[in-house]
């Protein structure tokens, strides 16, 4: 979602960068006809092994396949393209039977990246419905005791909740917005005020997973599921929250969740192992820097939420988002991330690092470093229309 601020702050565009912005929206349009024409009625896909020129696909209810149908929407935006825009309608028939789902965190990103964008281009009431009942859905998993959404469903007595779920509020309060009920907004609060309380470290940095007793509510454990160790810093951990608290903000304007987001913005900005192209390593801990693979992933989800934060910030914490916001999308837009026409299985991005620990997904497209990558290039352009 777009959603940028006024920006308190005017930047000075970078022309070649506008214009090679529009030129990846060109060549994205043709990627994900790509992806279409290889993509099995029913699936989504999840990536795609360059190596064996195999993909991996999923139903309906991973946590990634609203990321396809928001990616293609967001680009008929950019093109006007209507080929994309048939191929979201068609995948989103298939997706919108999830909204009845109460067995995931994830209604956030698979709902309202999807069919919240099919909402903004041509609003319905058929839309609105599928999205009130995904918050209603989500809202179901929400404990009073823990003050959390539930994320994963754990053993007796466990209740597990994962930074990542810091995205999800959002389809909360816009549930608020739309229908005057404030329980939705309630929920996405009080859970970002508890996560706030036990999910963050001294230095600003996050946990992955936090085990709350779902009896007393007490944190019984905190430590990482994709990350290197309980007490490293995984990066798309990190990203998700600079983007949570970011969005949070943006729908309280309550300055608790600013200051968080520009706690965690200054941990990743201001940390020694950030590359200087501000790709990120999967994790910014990992032992074999700097010879670690790179997230793009996490990357795509920093350009996407450093430009939003820039436009609520003081001008010299302004120019520092937005110029690391640029610094990522340029490097991102060269061939050694982004994939030559035809290539990479219609992908637009390489290196992407899903789950390193579980050796899933390592060194490959992801949908959702599409989905955000796509995003910041048009936050970024619609600064200077």
């Amino acid at each position: 979602m777009l959603f940028l601020s006024h920006a308190q702050t005017k930047h000075q565009p970078d022309k070649a960068l506008l214009k090679t912005i529009d030129q990846n929206f060109v060549d994205a349009a043709a990627q994900y006809k790509v992806l279409a024409q290889n993509l099995p009625a029913e699936k989504f896909p999840k990536t795609y092994f360059p190596t064996t020129n195999k993909y991996e696909f999923s139903n309906s209810g991973w946590w990634c396949s609203g990321f396809y149908p928001g990616t293609l929407l967001y680009l008929y935006q950019q093109t006007k393209d209507e080929a994309l825009y048939k191929e979201a309608q068609r995948i989103l028939e298939v997706l919108k039977k999830e909204q009845f789902n109460t067995t995931t965190h994830d209604l956030g990103f698979m709902m309202y990246c999807s069919f919240g964008n099919a909402n903004l281009i041509q609003p319905s009431a058929a839309y609105k419905d599928i999205l009130i009942t995904s918050a209603k859905s989500l809202s179901t998993r929400f404990s009073p005791v823990t003050g959390c959404i539930k994320s994963w469903d754990g053993k007796q007595n466990e209740y597990l909740v994962i930074i990542d779920n810091m995205m999800n509020l959002k389809l909360l309060f816009w549930a608020t917005q739309l229908t005057g009920d404030s329980s939705y907004y309630k929920i996405a609060v009080t859970h970002a005020n508890t996560t706030i309380k036990h999910h963050f470290r001294a230095d600003n940095s996050s946990y992955h997973v936090l085990n709350y007793n779902s009896q007393t509510g007490a944190v019984q454990q905190k430590r990482t599921a994709q990350g290197f160790a309980n007490e490293s810093a995984w990066a798309r951990g990190q990203a998700w929250g600079l983007y949570g608290y970011t969005e949070t903000y943006r729908e309280t304007k309550d300055a608790i969740y600013l200051e968080q987001a520009n706690k965690i913005a200054a941990f990743i900005l201001n940390h020694p192992n950030l590359p200087a192209d501000n790709i990120p390593y999967w994790d910014f801990n990992a032992p074999d820097i700097p010879n670690a693979l790179r997230d793009v992933s996490a990357a795509t989800i920093m350009a996407s939420a450093l430009l939003e934060l820039s436009g609520y910030v003081n001008k010299e914490l302004s120019v520092k988002y937005f110029k690391a916001a640029e610094t990522i999308l340029k490097n991102l837009s060269t061939e050694q991330y982004k994939a030559a026409a035809g290539t990479n299985g219609g992908f637009l991005l390489k290196h992407s690092v899903g789950h390193k620990p579980a050796g899933t997904e390592i060194d490959v497209p992801l949908t959702y470093a599409d989905y955000y990558f796509v995003e910041a290039m048009m936050r970024y352009k619609a600064l200077f229309k």
